[in-house]
């Protein structure tokens, strides 16, 4: 199931943005335990926003337009429930 998700971990009160072709369950898995890439910089890794696509195309273009923001606020206000979908 291709998903665009947003991870969160409180100890660096960072942002990860990503996308997946499988499950999100396996995936957070792998950020938590088997990743040494900017994950692994902590094991508090949560999902806190998710969009679940019919293809992998369109959550890798969520991914990247999500990206584009470059902003913390925008980014809050989405995981909050209070942005816009789609902003762009």
């Amino acid at each position: 199931m291709p998903t665009f998700y947003i991870l969160h971990s409180s100890s660096l009160n960072r942002y990860y943005i990503g996308s997946t072709r499988g499950e999100i369950a396996g995936r957070l898995y792998r950020h938590l335990n088997m990743h040494k890439g900017y994950t692994s910089a902590a094991t508090d890794w949560l999902v806190v926003y998710a969009e679940i696509f019919d293809d992998y195309s369109l959550a890798l273009k969520r991914e990247l337009q999500v990206k584009k923001w470059k902003s913390r606020k925008m980014l809050d206000r989405l995981v909050q429930g209070k942005g816009s979908e789609h902003p762009d």
